[in-house]
C-alpha cells in the first residue's frame, strides 16, 4: 500500500482542510508538501502583508518573500509602514507586482503623493485600493493618483482627506462601485459631488465615523446615488431618526443599512426601517443606546431580515425578545451587552430554529446552564458566549 501522506490525489484534497495559517505549517513539512501547498487556489481570498520594518536589514530576506508571493500566485498584496524608497524599490524589484496586483492596501505607512503616483502608475492593474492611516498623502496626490480602472476604494485615518477628496473621487472613479471613507472632516457639501454615472455604479457606501454630515448630507445621498445597496453611517453621530426617515424612503433597494454608533435614533427610525426597507436583509444597530422593546417590536414583522445586530442595545429587556421570536428567518443575531436580558428570556430564542450563529458575549442572563441549553436545543446554530 503507498504511502498516503505522500499520495498526492489525496493529499491536493486533505490540504482544502485547514486554514491559511494551517497551510504555512504544513509547508514546512517536506519539499513535496510545499510545493502542492504553493499551488494559487489554496491560497485564494488571502492577503500577504509586507511589513517593511521587518526588512530594513534583511534584503535577502524580502526577496524570498517576493518569491513567495510570486510562486503562490497572490492577487492582493498589503503594504504596511513604507516609505517611498519602499515603494521604488517593490516596483523595481518585485516586476510580478505590476502586472499582477489587483488589489492593494497601504497601511500606516509614510509615503508622500509622488511614491502613491508611483504606485498607481506602476502596478497597472489594480482595481481595489485600500489606503489607511496614511498622514502623508494629500488631496492634491489623490487628484494626482486615481485612475478610472479603481472600482473598489477605502480611505480611512488619512488626516489631510476632506471634501476635496470627494471631488476627485467624484470625477476620477466613473466605474466606482464601493466606497467606503472615514474622515473627520468631510462635509455635508461632499456628498452633492458624485457624478450622474456614479447614481449608477456606486452600489455601496460606508461612511464611517464622518462626524459632520448631518441630515441634509443624507438629502444629498439620496440624490446623487439612489440605487445603494449597502449604506453605513457608523458613527456618524449627528444623523437623527429624520435622516432615517429620508433613507426609508427613498433608497428601498438597500439590502443592508448600518446605523452603529448613531446615538440619536430611536424607535421612530425602526418604524421607518420596518415600514418601507422591504428588501433589507442586515441591520446593525449597535450602541443605539435609546432603542427599546418598541423599536425591536417594529423590526419583528421584517421578513426579509435575515442578520440583526443590536450589540449594547441596554435598554433591550426580555419583551423586546419576544417579538425576535417570531422572526423566523433570521440567520444571525447579536444580542452582546444587553444587560437586562434574563435567562428566562434568553432560552426562548430557541425557537429560532434557522439561526446559525448567536452572539451572547457581556450578557450577564447568558449563564453557562442558559448557553448549554441553547447549544443542546439549537444543534446547528454557534452560540458565542
Amino acid at each position: 500500500m503507498p504511502n498516503i501522506w505522500q499520495d498526492e490525489k489525496f493529499l491536493l484534497k486533505f490540504f482544502f482542510y485547514f486554514s491559511p495559517c494551517e497551510r504555512c505549517v504544513l509547508a514546512q513539512v517536506c519539499a513535496q508538501w510545499r510545493d502542492l501547498l504553493y499551488q494559487t487556489p489554496y491560497w485564494s481570498g488571502v492577503t500577504p502583508v509586507l511589513n517593511f520594518k521587518e526588512w530594513v536589514k534583511d534584503e535577502a530576506g524580502k526577496a524570498c518573500f517576493y518569491r513567495s508571493i510570486q510562486h503562490r500566485g497572490f492577487d492582493s498584496l498589503c503594504l504596511f509602514s513604507a516609505t517611498d524608497t519602499d515603494i521604488g524599490d517593490i516596483t523595481t524589484n518585485f516586476p510580478y507586482s505590476r502586472k499582477n496586483v489587483r488589489s492593494l492596501t497601504l497601511r500606516c505607512s509614510n509615503i508622500s503623493d509622488s511614491g502613491l503616483q508611483m504606485l498607481t502608475e506602476r502596478m497597472t492593474c489594480v482595481f481595489q485600493l485600500e489606503l489607511s492611516g496614511c498622514n502623508e498623502i494629500t488631496e492634491a496626490g489623490l487628484w494626482a493618483c486615481l485612475n478610472s480602472r479603481i472600482v473598489s476604494l477605502s480611505i480611512s485615518d488619512c488626516i489631510n482627506v476632506a471634501d476635496d477628496s470627494v471631488g476627485a473621487i467624484a470625477q476620477l472613479l466613473p466605474s466606482l462601485y464601493e466606497l467606503t471613507l472615514q474622515a473627520y472632516h468631510v462635509t455635508d457639501a461632499a456628498l452633492s459631488l458624485f457624478s450622474a454615472k456614479q447614481s449608477y455604479t456606486l452600489s455601496i457606501l460606508r461612511l464611517h465615523s464622518c462626524w459632520e454630515i448631518t441630515n441634509h448630507g443624507i438629502v444629498n445621498v439620496i440624490h446623487a446615488l439612489p440605487n445603494l445597496t449597502v449604506l453605513s453611517l457608523s458613527g456618524c453621530s449627528k444623523i437623527t431618526d429624520d435622516g432615517v426617515e429620508l433613507i426609508a424612503e427613498n433608497l428601498r433597494k438597500l439590502k443592508s443599512l448600518d446605523l452603529s454608533w448613531c446615538p440619536r435614533i430611536t424607535d421612530a427610525a425602526l418604524e421607518y426601517i420596518a415600514c418601507d426597507l422591504g428588501q433589507l436583509e442586515e441591520l446593525t444597530l449597535d450602541r443605539c443606546s435609546h432603542i427599546t422593546d418598541i423599536g425591536v417590536g417594529y423590526l419583528s414583522t421584517m421578513t426579509s431580515l435575515l442578520r440583526l445586530f443590536l450589540r449594547w442595545c441596554t435598554q433591550l429587556r426580555d419583551f423586546g425578545l419576544q417579538h425576535l421570536y417570531t422572526m423566523k428567518s433570521l440567520r444571525v443575531l447579536s444580542l452582546a451587552g444587553c444587560n437586562l436580558l434574563t435567562p428566562s428570556g434568553l432560552t426562548g430564542l430557541m425557537q429560532l430554529f434557522s439561526l446559525v450563529e448567536l452572539e451572547l458575549t457581556n450578557c450577564p442572563g447568558a449563564t453557562s446552564d442558559v448557553c448549554v441549553y441553547l447549544k443542546e436545543n439549537m444543534p446547528n446554530c454557534l452560540i458565542i458566549e
